[in-house]
C-alpha cells in the first residue's frame, strides 16, 4: 500500500510535489554504457585542460617563488618594501612569459 504509486514498483518513492516517472527505467547495460561515454568526455575534457592549467600553476608558482626571495632579501638587506615589489613585479613577467609559451604553443 505505501510502497507503491499507480502501480509502480514499490522501490520508488513519491515526495510531496514531484511528478511520478513513467518512463522505462535505463537498465544495467544502458546504464554503463552512459557511464563510459561520460567518462570518455571528462577524459578529454581534462587532456584538452592541461597545457592550461599546468601554465596557471606556473605563473602562481612564479609570483610566490621570487615574492619570497624578494621578502627574504627585504629582511636581510634592510630595504623593507623594494625587495618585495621587485621580486613580485619579477615573478609576475616570468609567469606570464611562461603562460604564453604555454598558450601560444604549436600543438
Amino acid at each position: 500500500m505505501w510502497g507503491e504509486v499507480e502501480g509502480i514498483a514499490s522501490s520508488v518513492v513519491y515526495v510531496y510535489g514531484s511528478s511520478v516517472r513513467r518512463g522505462p527505467v535505463m537498465q544495467g547495460n544502458d546504464r554503463a554504457r552512459s557511464l563510459g561515454r561520460s567518462l570518455k568526455t571528462l577524459q578529454t575534457s581534462v587532456q584538452r585542460a592541461g597545457p592550461a592549467a599546468a601554465a596557471s600553476y606556473s605563473l602562481i608558482g612564479a609570483i610566490l617563488l621570487f615574492g619570497g626571495i624578494g621578502y627574504w632579501c627585504d629582511r636581510w638587506f634592510g630595504t623593507e618594501p623594494w625587495g618585495l615589489v621587485g621580486g613580485l613585479l619579477l615573478g609576475v613577467v616570468a609567469g606570464f612569459y611562461q603562460l604564453a609559451k604555454a598558450v601560444w604553443r604549436k600543438p
